[in-house]
């Protein structure tokens, strides 16, 4: 239903877009030009969305091939017996189905989750974590990602890639046949499409990705936030700001930038303009935030 909603409100935004620029003026414009701008976005919002879905859909099979998880079926020590009883303890008192559990060899301490819904998700620990972290930050760390995983976090994530990805379609191409036939066409000239818009195209797409970017980046700052919240009521407020300092003194690498956006912790203290492309807050801000009363 979480997806039907969400399908449906953003088809919604793209048909007020398409009535607003045809009472503007702008469809009919387009159209007397050649440019057909209602298929145009549906073909946009098939491209776009098709693409954002395919990617939810394989995200726990291209997590688990890229961090070569090993999903713990039976545990096998008591440190597994821990890890598996704890997710599932919080699972229920997130009211979400028991997730997949896995562990990843790796000596940064990290964690992640994602998967197609909150029912059928994958939440997944470095060796790293468990070795350097306590089990009450560990705790909190997974409540973080279970967290992630009840607020339906993956999905709204890709329905928001979607709907810029649908924009950056339509838009670029708009902008390259307005540019072709506006600087490198004559009066008159009625040829087909030409150099001129498969450039103007390319670098318009180019420009709208990056500001698509940071629009997708700004929502997955906020979420974390969101997660941390959560993390510190399933695990307690304490053990998730002593988590959070464990990963500022660990200074690691991270995981692979495919897998950033679903970390605990990202790339930290980018300065300038690399503050806008950041998946996730400073650890300072992110911790900061928690020793708030009313955070």
């Amino acid at each position: 239903m979480r997806i039907l909603l969400l399908i449906a409100t953003n088809f919604a935004v793209l048909l007020l877009a398409s009535v607003v620029l045809n009472l503007l003026g702008v469809g009919p414009w387009l159209t007397a030009r050649g440019i057909q701008f209602g298929p145009l976005l549906v073909i946009g919002a098939v491209i776009g969305f098709g693409g954002a879905f395919v990617s939810l859909l394989m995200s726990k099979w291209s997590a688990k091939m890229a961090m070569g998880v090993q999903v713990i079926e039976t545990p096998r020590n008591d440190t597994e017996s821990w890890l598996v009883s704890t997710v599932r303890r919080q699972a229920e008192a997130a009211g979400i189905g028991m997730p997949e559990v896995g562990l990843f060899d790796t000596p940064e301490p990290n964690a992640f989750a994602t998967g197609a819904s909150r029912n059928h998700a994958l939440v997944a620990v470095s060796t790293g974590l468990l070795a350097r972290m306590s089990r009450s930050e560990a705790e909190a760390v997974i409540g973080h990602e279970v967290t992630h995983v009840a607020n339906g976090d993956m999905i709204t994530l890709t329905l928001i890639q979607g709907v810029v990805n649908t924009f950056v379609f339509v838009l670029s191409r708009v902008i390259g046949e307005l540019a072709d036939r506006l600087l490198f066409r004559r009066d008159g000239d009625d040829r087909g499409p030409g150099i001129g818009q498969f450039v103007m195209t390319l670098v318009a797409q180019v420009l709208l990705s990056f500001l698509a970017t940071m629009i997708v980046m700004w929502f997955s700052r906020r979420r974390e936030y969101r997660a941390d919240a959560g993390g510190a009521k399933l695990g307690g407020r304490g053990a998730m700001i002593g988590a959070l300092q464990s990963l500022q003194r660990a200074h690691g690498e991270g995981l692979p930038q495919q897998m950033q956006a679903f970390g605990v912790a990202g790339p930290d203290k980018p300065s300038g303009l690399a503050r806008l492309f950041m998946s996730h807050p400073p650890l300072e801000e992110r911790i900061a935030a928690l020793q708030q009363p009313a955070s």
